[in-house]
């Protein structure tokens, strides 16, 4: 099998341009992804060009991944019906650095390997470009007319009709030309990967370097990721999934592919994991046996949560995951961590309570009723005596047990559970 037939049965292909093919035929070519560093952090968004890049690297040849620390100073007009917020130097060089450290979890940036992936960020070499030289050098081998009819620039002057597009963002497209010429001349890069939504930078970056160079450059684009209902790929109500485990916890982020719909599963266990084609048919096959038991969810949440995280990380999701099916024990309580804590418990019900309360151990009959999870002592004892009350996952044996300051979680919280589903937090506070 080769690369493009690779990315056609993982539903990884949308274009590409003629000769593609047979430049992928060669034992070794360079092809570039470009990333605009707008945050520290990749997200799930992301990751699609990334998977590209892993498996174009497998098949023996070289990655380069630019980071767009002059093309993040304008915004790609791509895709967006508004004009993207503009970042100083300092701040993109900080997002790259976090960018940087996190591609080396999916790709071999070894020196001793011939197709060991390279990083480039694009300031470099757009920095020594004044004004004058570059619409000398570079924009009078592109008309306007050209610019004007790509799709990109069309659908936004159309939508946003009254404020139009800015020279800055309209000039978008020729500084990501310039990218992939440049590469052409200093790294022999003869092939640029992107979303659907790219073509239009792509084929004018080959196009410039068919005008200035008279050589001949390809690119290769895949289908934009969207969910099943229609919504776009890696959102939620609280925003991106982010690869960052600070921005994103690996709970939250395990949670994320554990809960995809069915058809979801079945798209993304191609595209974000590195399962071969038979392994995922078998559990394809398998999952439609039994789709309650969510065995396709299972692998891919598995499967990408150590890529992106770690083995120890995925194992502390899965505990943390079982805490809300009463499969686990107060000892995971004390052993995960805050955040994660914090996320299992998102959307719970809070009460507050002194800290002070609980230097004397008090009766946890009157401390439920006290914060006001259920004002009904009699209801509390009758709970309690039918083994239907909870303190921090342990079932409270007696209604006259006392809680004090050393059943706190992390000093500062009492985890409630009255029958099977129904959780409340308590928060300690300091006076």
């Amino acid at each position: 099998m080769n690369f493009l037939d690779e990315l056609r049965w993982r539903g990884m292909l949308q274009d590409y341009t003629p000769g593609a093919e047979k430049l992928l035929t060669e034992k070794q070519i360079s092809a570039y992804v470009g990333i605009d560093p707008t945050a520290d952090s990749l997200h799930i968004g992301h990751l699609v060009s990334v998977m590209i890049l892993k498996h174009f690297q497998r098949f023996g040849h070289k990655p380069i991944l630019v980071v767009g620390g002059a093309t993040g100073m304008i915004g790609d007009p791509s895709g967006k019906s508004e004009e993207r917020n503009l970042l100083d130097e300092k701040t993109l060089r900080k997002n790259q650095e976090g960018i940087k450290k996190q591609l080396q979890q999916f790709l071999d940036f070894s020196e001793k390997n011939t197709s060991g992936a390279e990083i480039v960020n694009n300031y470099d070499w757009m920095k020594d470009f004044s004004f004058l030289s570059f619409i000398r050098e570079i924009g009078k081998h592109m008309t306007v007319n050209y610019m004007m009819a790509k799709d990109s620039v069309k659908k936004r002057m159309s939508t946003d009709a009254k404020t139009g597009m800015s020279f800055t963002e309209f000039s978008y497209q020729l500084v990501q030309a310039t990218d992939f010429w440049h590469l052409y001349r200093t790294k022999n890069c003869r092939l640029q990967f992107g979303g659907s939504d790219q073509w239009g930078n792509i084929t004018s970056g080959i196009e410039l370097i068919r005008r200035k160079e008279g050589g001949e450059a390809h690119g290769v684009t895949c289908p934009l990721i969207t969910k099943s209902d229609g919504k776009k790929f890696g959102k939620t109500e609280s925003g991106n999934i982010w690869l960052d485990p600070e921005k994103t916890s690996p709970y939250k982020f395990y949670q994320f592919w554990l809960n995809v719909s069915d058809t979801d599963a079945e798209k993304y266990i191609k595209i974000f994991t590195l399962l071969g084609k038979d392994e995922i048919e078998a559990l394809v096959a398998e999952h439609q046996t039994a789709p309650e038991r969510r065995l396709l969810q299972k692998r891919l949440a598995e499967e990408i949560t150590v890529m992106v995280h770690s083995k120890d990380d995925l194992t502390a999701a899965q505990e943390a995951s079982a805490i809300l099916f009463g499969k686990q024990s107060s000892d995971i309580l004390a052993k995960i961590d805050e955040k994660t804590f914090l996320d299992v418990f998102e959307g719970v019900p809070r009460f507050s309570l002194s800290k002070s309360q609980l230097t004397t151990p008090i009766n946890i009959v009157d401390m439920i009723a006290g914060v006001g999870i259920e004002k009904s002592k009699g209801e509390l004892r009758r709970l309690i005596k039918g083994n239907g009350i909870s303190l921090n996952k342990e079932k409270v044996a007696s209604v006259e047990q006392t809680v004090g300051k050393n059943d706190l979680i992390r000093d500062k919280y009492l985890l409630v559970q009255k029958g099977k589903k129904n959780y409340f937090l308590i928060v300690a506070e300091d006076e």
